[in-house]
């Protein structure tokens, strides 16, 4: 069995570290000036390497701004996972889950837009940092998880297009409340003010009685 020596350890170590350095650089970019501000060329220049050494970490922009999203990704994630920790019954489970994504979203306004209020372009699956499908790591995968154990439950439907459906519509509900709070703010003049944690509440449950009754156990 092959062995990695001192010198090839101290090469990777140099590599991540770079990719780390040069990761900083395209969030930077991004929440500045958005995703057209991010080309190969400008993130070697401000990170201070040659678009060499930029293009042997990431092969293209698709792949440098999929692994700069990759933290963020893991993050909210873990805040979720954490969140439905102390409950056992599916549907806290998955409440727990949508007030720790919403809570997420409105404590991290500039990552939250990074990552899910605008178009980008789209690396493939195995170049980036999160294990697409595992739910330890993939944010829509561990909201799938729970409504599959809502399904063998009894509590909805088993059919895996419906348990698709029910972790979409559920993610677009909880995703359009927390995108509406970052882009108009709480204190909207179109909008009266009302009890933000009640409002969070009742579009959970509004959420979850309707998929409920569209989804019934087949």
């Amino acid at each position: 069995m092959a062995t990695t020596t001192a010198k090839e350890t101290r090469k990777l170590r140099e590599a991540e570290q770079r990719r780390k350095a040069i990761i900083k650089i395209v969030r930077k970019l991004i929440k500045k000036g958005g995703l057209e501000d991010v080309s190969l060329r400008k993130v070697a220049e401000l990170a201070g390497y040659s678009t060499t050494v930029v293009y042997s970490l990431f092969e293209d922009k698709a792949t440098l701004i999929t692994q700069a999203m990759d933290e963020d990704l893991l993050e909210l994630t873990r805040v979720m996972s954490a969140a439905v920790a102390g409950h056992k019954h599916p549907l806290d489970r998955i409440r727990g889950m949508a007030q720790a994504y919403v809570q997420f979203g409105i404590a991290h306004p500039a990552e939250y837009a990074f990552v899910f209020m605008q178009p980008r372009p789209h690396a493939p699956n195995e170049s980036a940092r999160v294990q697409h499908g595992d739910p330890t790591e993939d944010p829509y995968a561990f909201g799938r998880s729970l409504w599959a154990d809502a399904a063998q439950a009894g509590l909805v439907s088993t059919q895996d297009v419906d348990i698709d459906l029910m972790t979409q519509i559920f993610w677009e509900g909880i995703h359009g409340l927390t995108a509406r709070h970052l882009v108009m703010g709480p204190d909207d003049v179109w909008f009266p003010t009302v009890p933000e944690g009640r409002h969070v509440e009742l579009m959970i449950e509004v959420l979850l009685t309707g998929i409920q009754q569209q989804f019934k156990p087949r």
